[in-house]
């Protein structure tokens, strides 16, 4: 997919809502060659999908041996908004709490008492983490209204060329 057949689908006005959404569900391959999809918060910063984690997590490892990944970003009404995204995961090491952790867990309802004693928490108990950035090389927009999956377009097709 070329730079900005990306950009387009990005760039619509649904997907641009559904890129402001807290969770995306994460898609790799594991060490041991097994799949996993884990939810987890992120941040759209006009280009590039942010994510978050601990220096310790067990999905690092994972990434630097393989830094293929694909996202999910729905809703939970039917008909679903579905944006699913490919790319390939840059980890960045940083020092103290990166500005996007604490904008992508900004949404969650606290008072501003909460928020305070939240952020003071979790100052207290990272000493940095890892930024993991995902560039996009690959996007598709769901909506079940004017794009269906890759799957059901090809049937609604066999379908019309039998009928026609």
């Amino acid at each position: 997919m070329q730079q900005h057949e990306i950009a387009e689908v990005l760039d619509r006005p649904l997907s641009r809502e559904l890129l402001a959404r807290d969770l995306t569900r994460l898609a790799y391959v594991a060490k041991d060659g097994t799949p996993r999809s884990i939810p987890i918060a992120f941040t759209w910063n006009g280009s590039e999908i942010v994510l978050c984690t601990t220096k310790n997590s067990p999905k690092l490892p994972s990434l630097r041996a393989n830094p293929a990944v694909a996202l999910t970003i729905d809703t939970e009404v039917h008909p679903p908004k579905i944006l699913l995204i490919r790319g390939r995961a840059k980890l960045d090491v940083v020092d103290g709490i990166p500005e996007e952790y604490l904008q992508m867990n900004g949404s969650y309802e606290m008072t501003s008492e909460q928020r305070v004693e939240w952020e003071r928490e979790v100052r207290s108990l990272y000493d940095g983490m890892v930024r993991i950035v995902i560039t996009p090389t690959w996007a598709k927009l769901i909506d079940f209204e004017t794009t269906l999956p890759s799957a059901v377009e090809e049937l609604a097709r066999q379908r019309a060329e039998r009928v026609g």
